[in-house]
């Protein structure tokens, strides 16, 4: 009796497909990150790459881009929040979708 149990527990795995690391799902985290969307560089970003952020339309784009220009650039995405229109908890929403490359010096 056990020696049919064991035999036909063998059978089983014998014929169970294998799964390779590679064919296994993606984890969520890189699931996630996909739906993100690219990370926009807020110091070299034009007008319409700001509008495809969520919650960024026309008038504040215009805002992002005359405080870069007016200080010089963004130091630290951080700094965003210094825009009219960008509080905390907005800021929050964007900062996975944002990066600073600091700007180039004249």
């Amino acid at each position: 009796m056990v020696r049919t149990f064991v035999a036909s527990l063998v059978a089983l795995l014998i014929a169970a497909p294998v799964i390779s690391h590679a064919q296994q799902p993606a984890p969520a985290a890189a699931a996630s990150a996909e739906k993100a969307g690219p990370v926009i560089n807020i110091n070299s970003a034009t007008s319409s790459e700001l509008e495809g952020l969520p919650g960024v339309g026309p008038k504040l784009a215009q805002r992002i881009i005359e405080y870069r220009e007016k200080n010089g650039g963004f130091k630290k995405v951080e700094d965003l929040m210094n825009v009219q229109g960008i509080g905390e908890k907005n800021f929050l929403k964007l900062k996975s979708k944002l990066s600073v490359t600091p700007p180039a010096k004249h």
